[in-house]
């Protein structure tokens, strides 16, 4: 399983527009040759960015299944006159990361994205792996991935939370109880860490 996450930026104000005719065309075609993991928009961060997460077993898939969509007239959808600019990157999910989640676990989402020393992503995978469990328990992760395809050493998790003061307090509650973050990466592996605070629209399986 890969998934490809693509980031636009939008021009001011277009946000609205982009996920109506995001949605229409996706309801209306693209969902029945494939449908997406997620769809965000951002609240705190990087404003009028937009992403869109879609699973495919390989890369053979997602190049037919883009092919197809384009014969059915309706995708892409008519928004390219509203996006400043656009990121492909593919991801491989953590071993362990069976299926992206799915319904209602929001409305928030907390989008991490770090970047790590090269050899060093096992390490953290095993890491998480020891820790992800008890983590689960406080609040469930939406997924964990790691670029295979894009800028390398990156790797991002997706959290749901039902309001800032949830984030909060659940934040605070894995620390507390010394289950996260986790304990097992490998020292000074971590070079940069970035966060984005995201809504769902209704047409995101996840919410």
């Amino acid at each position: 399983m890969i998934y490809e996450i693509r980031t636009y930026r939008l021009k001011p104000r277009t946000v609205p527009d982009f996920m109506k005719a995001f949605g229409e065309a996706y309801e209306n075609g693209r969902k029945q040759l494939s449908p997406l993991a997620a769809f965000f928009y951002s609240e705190v961060g990087p404003l009028n960015e937009v992403i869109h997460i879609w699973p495919y077993a390989d890369i053979g898939e997602r190049d037919a299944v883009r092919a197809e969509a384009v014969k059915t007239g309706v995708w892409p959808p008519h928004v390219h006159e509203m996006i400043h600019a656009m990121n492909s990157e593919i991801y491989r999910p953590f071993p362990f990361m069976t299926e992206f989640l799915s319904g209602e676990h929001g409305p928030l989402f907390e989008y991490r994205y770090y970047t790590v020393h090269p050899h060093t992503m096992p390490g953290i995978i095993k890491g998480w792996e020891d820790a992800i469990d008890a983590r689960n328990e406080l609040s469930p992760c939406a997924m964990a991935m790691h670029t295979d395809v894009g800028d390398l050493n990156k790797y991002i998790h997706i959290w749901p939370y039902k309001s800032f003061e949830h984030r909060m307090q659940v934040r605070d509650e894995g620390v507390a109880k010394g289950v996260w973050p986790p304990k097992g990466s490998p020292k000074g592996a971590i070079i940069t860490q970035d966060n984005k605070l995201l809504l769902a629209p209704d047409f995101s399986p996840l919410r």
